[in-house]
Parts: C-alpha cells; sequence; structure tokens
C-alpha cells in the first residue's frame, strides 16, 4: 500500500513540512513519485516515520536518530550501539530534569518576593532584571 504524504502526517500526526525535512536530511527514506510526481510511501516508511517521532518525543536528537535508524537490531554491535545512545538520552534527560527543577526554585522564590499589591518597583521584575539578584546558579 501507497501512502501519500498527507496520509503519512495524518497517520502520525508529524506536520507535512518535517516529513519533507526528514526525506531531506536522509533519516526517512526518499519517496517513490506517481506519475503526477507526488510523493508515495510504504509501510517501511511509515513505521519509520512513527519510530523517528516517538524518538523525537523522547528527546532523542536527528543526529542520534539517525544513528539508531541505521542499526538494524539483530547484531549484538547493534544493541550495545543502541543501548549507548538511549544511555546517553537519559543522561541528557537527567541534566535537562535537574536545571528545570533549579529554574523552578528560582521561580517559586522569585514569586514569593511580592504579593501583588505593593507599591513603587515591582520587585519580580527587578529580580529577573537583575541576575544577582538570584539565589545560586539556575543555568
Amino acid at each position: 500500500m501507497a501512502f501519500s504524504i498527507g496520509a503519512m502526517s495524518k497517520a502520525t500526526g508529524v506536520k507535512v513540512p518535517t516529513i519533507r525535512y526528514y526525506e531531506e536530511i536522509g533519516i526517512l527514506p526518499e519517496a517513490q513519485r506517481n506519475a503526477g510526481n507526488q510523493r508515495r510511501y510504504d509501510q517501511a516508511a511509515l513505521d519509520t516515520l512513527g519510530f523517528i517521532k516517538h524518538a523525537r518525543e523522547l528527546g532523542f536528537s536527528l543526529e542520534s536518530i539517525k544513528e539508531l535508524i541505521g542499526l538494524d537490531g539483530w547484531l549484538d554491535e547493534d544493541c550495545a550501539l543502541a543501548n549507548e545512545i538511549a544511555k546517553r538520552q537519559l543522561i541528557e534527560v537527567r541534566g535537562r530534569i535537574s536545571r528545570l527543577e533549579k529554574i523552578a526554585k528560582e521561580l517559586e522564590r522569585i514569586s514569593t518576593l511580592c504579593d501583588g499589591a505593593h507599591g513603587g518597583q515591582c520587585r519580580v521584575l527587578t529580580a529577573l532584571g537583575d541576575h544577582s539578584q538570584c539565589d545560586g546558579d539556575h543555568k
């Protein structure tokens, strides 16, 4: 069965320009073209697009996804490499979570500076404008 780019988009929730981009950068196989020069994808391409979408939802970079797609999953070396890529992603996600927790802590602190009825200069805006007023590093 052949799928149009619109059908691929509808089936996966990936926008048409994004599908074209994935094809352009080589992580989605180039589509066949019909007589009217419209893209036609097979089931394998649809499955690959679903894989890409799920990997993106998990925060994998396009570079990592390209690496993963290149693995066939049957060789021990492929499994080890896929596991290493997943572990790298987990480290990245944990780092992001740590940074977000620091940001949340700082936002909680800033939001307590003002009760919303204070006359004069807003302490929240002052704190946002002056990084030296932050309680620690949240980068």
